[in-house]
C-alpha cells in the first residue's frame, strides 16, 4: 500500500482500519445474527411475521435517516468526532434491545440501530477516501465490502450456533458490548482528516454548518446527472441482494420448511460470490480504470439476473435460484467499489456531504425497493421473489450506459 496523503504513522493506519472495519462488520451483524431468531422474536412478542422483513428493512432506513446532517455536520466538527458518537449510539441502541417488550420497540430499535450504517457510509467512507490515494482507497473499499459480507457470511450460522447458549436479548447485549470495545479502538486510533495539512501542503478546511447553504448544495448534487445515475445505480445493482437477506427467512424457514443451520448453509454461495468479485476488482484496478471494470463486471451480473428470471418462468427450485444469484453477486463484488468512487467524485464539494447523499439516495432504495418486493408477496413465492429481484436489479442499466458514456466524453473533452 502506498503512503497515506496525511501524515500518520503505520501501527495508527492499522489500528484505524481495523477499528473502522470492525465497526462496519458490528452495523451488519446487528441484523444478520439475529436474523434466525427473527421468527422467535415475532413469536415472542406477539407480532405478525410479516414483521421479519419489516424490521430489517427499517433497520436500512435508520441508515438514511440522518445521513444528510452527518455528513455535512462531520465537514464541520470532523470526521473523528462524529464517528465516536455513531459508535455510541449503535451501542446503546444494541443494549437496549435487551430490554424491548412489544414490536414497536423493538422496529424502532431498529431503526435506531441502523443509524449505525450512517455513520459508516457518511463519515468513515470519506475519512478512507481522504487518508489514502485513489487505489488504495478502492482496494480499502473493496476490502471493507468483503469484510461486511462475512456478516450475512457467517452471521445466520453464528447466530444458529450463539442461539443455543443464549436468548435473541443477550446476543444484541453482546453486541452493545463489543460495539463500546471499538469505540475504544476508534478513540485510540482514528485520525483526524478535517483541518490537517496533507502532505502534498493542501489542508482541508473545515466547513460550517449553515442550514440554507447545505439545502443549496445538496440541491446542487440533485442536480448533478453523473451524480444522481451513479448513486441511484448503486442501489438498484444491490437491491437483489437486499431483497434476498430481508426475505430468505421467510422463504427458507418458513415456506420451505428448512432448518435455521440450512437457512444459514444456503447464505455461503451467494456472499462468496460477492468476496470473489471483490477480489477480481482488487486484481484489475492495477491495469484498468473504474469504468473499464464496471463494463466487465456486467458480465456475469447480467447473466445472473437473466438467469433468475429463466427461474422464475420455469418454476427450478431453489437451488438455480442460488446458483443465478450467486453469478449475479459476483458482477455486485466487481462493480460496488468502482462505482462507489465515481459517485463521490462526481462532484467537487466536500466528501462528507457527498458521501451522506450517496447513501440516502441508495440505502433508501435498496430499503424502499426491498419492502415493496416484500409487500407485493417476494417472501410468499420463490418465483415471484427472483421475478422482482431480477428486473430490480436490470433497471440499473440505463443509468449506468448514461453514466458512463458521460465520463468517456469527458475524458476524451480532456485529452
Amino acid at each position: 500500500m502506498q503512503r497515506t496523503l496525511i501524515p500518520i504513522g503505520p501501527r495508527q493506519v492499522l489500528g484505524f482500519c481495523l477499528a473502522i472495519s470492525a465497526f462496519e462488520l458490528l452495523t451488519y451483524m446487528a441484523s444478520d445474527l439475529v436474523m434466525p431468531a427473527m421468527l422467535g422474536v415475532t413469536r415472542e412478542l406477539q407480532a405478525d411475521a410479516r414483521h421479519v422483513p419489516h424490521a430489517f428493512n427499517l433497520y436500512l432506513l435508520g441508515g438514511v435517516c440522518l445521513q444528510w446532517l452527518i455528513g455535512p455536520l462531520s465537514d464541520q466538527w470532523g470526521r473523528r468526532r462524529m464517528l465516536l458518537i455513531g459508535c455510541a449510539l449503535f451501542a446503546a441502541a444494541c443494549a437496549a434491545a435487551f430490554v424491548s417488550q412489544s414490536i414497536a420497540a423493538f422496529n424502532l430499535l431498529r431503526l435506531l440501530q441502523g443509524m449505525g450504517i450512517g455513520f459508516v457510509v457518511a463519515v468513515s467512507y470519506p475519512a478512507l477516501q481522504e487518508v489514502f490515494c485513489e487505489a488504495d482507497a478502492v482496494r480499502l473499499m473493496a476490502l471493507l465490502g468483503n469484510i461486511a459480507l462475512l456478516s450475512p457470511l457467517i452471521g445466520p450460522l453464528l447466530g444458529v450456533v450463539l442461539l443455543q447458549w443464549m436468548s435473541w436479548r443477550e446476543l444484541f447485549l453482546s453486541l452493545g458490548v463489543a460495539a463500546l470495545l471499538v469505540w475504544l479502538g476508534l478513540f485510540v486510533w482514528m485520525p483526524e482528516t478535517i483541518g490537517m495539512t496533507r502532505r502534498d501542503g493542501h489542508r482541508q478546511a473545515p466547513i460550517e454548518f449553515s442550514w440554507q447553504q447545505t439545502w443549496q448544495r445538496y440541491r446542487a448534487l440533485l442536480g448533478n446527472r453523473r451524480f444522481l445515475a451513479a448513486s441511484l445505480a448503486l442501489g438498484l445493482m444491490s437491491l437483489p441482494l437486499i431483497a434476498w437477506i430481508g426475505l430468505a427467512p421467510l422463504l427458507l424457514m418458513q415456506l420451505l420448511d428448512l432448518t435455521p443451520v440450512q437457512y444459514g448453509l444456503w447464505q455461503i454461495p451467494i456472499f462468496t460470490a460477492v468476496i470473489a468479485g471483490n477480489l477480481i476488482l482488487d486484481r484489475l484496478l492495477p491495469t484498468y480504470s473504474l469504468p473499464r471494470i464496471i463494463r466487465l463486471a456486467l458480465w456475469p451480473f447480467c447473466t445472473g439476473l437473466l438467469a433468475l428470471i429463466g427461474c422464475a418462468l420455469f418454476g427450478v427450485g431453489l437451488a438455480p435460484v442460488v446458483a443465478s444469484l450467486s453469478v449475479y453477486a459476483v458482477g455486485l463484488g466487481m462493480s460496488n467499489a468502482a462505482l462507489y468512487r465515481l459517485a463521490l467524485f462526481a462532484s467537487d464539494d466536500s466528501k462528507g456531504l457527498v458521501s451522506a447523499l450517496v447513501g440516502m439516495l441508495s440505502i433508501a432504495l435498496m430499503g424502499l425497493g426491498g419492502g415493496l418486493i416484500a409487500t407485493i408477496g417476494g417472501g410468499a413465492r420463490l418465483e415471484l421473489f427472483a421475478l422482482c429481484a431480477a428486473f430490480s436489479g436490470l433497471m440499473c442499466l440505463p443509468l449506468l450506459q448514461g453514466l458512463l458514456t458521460s465520463r468517456n466524453r469527458a475524458a476524451a473533452c480532456d485529452q
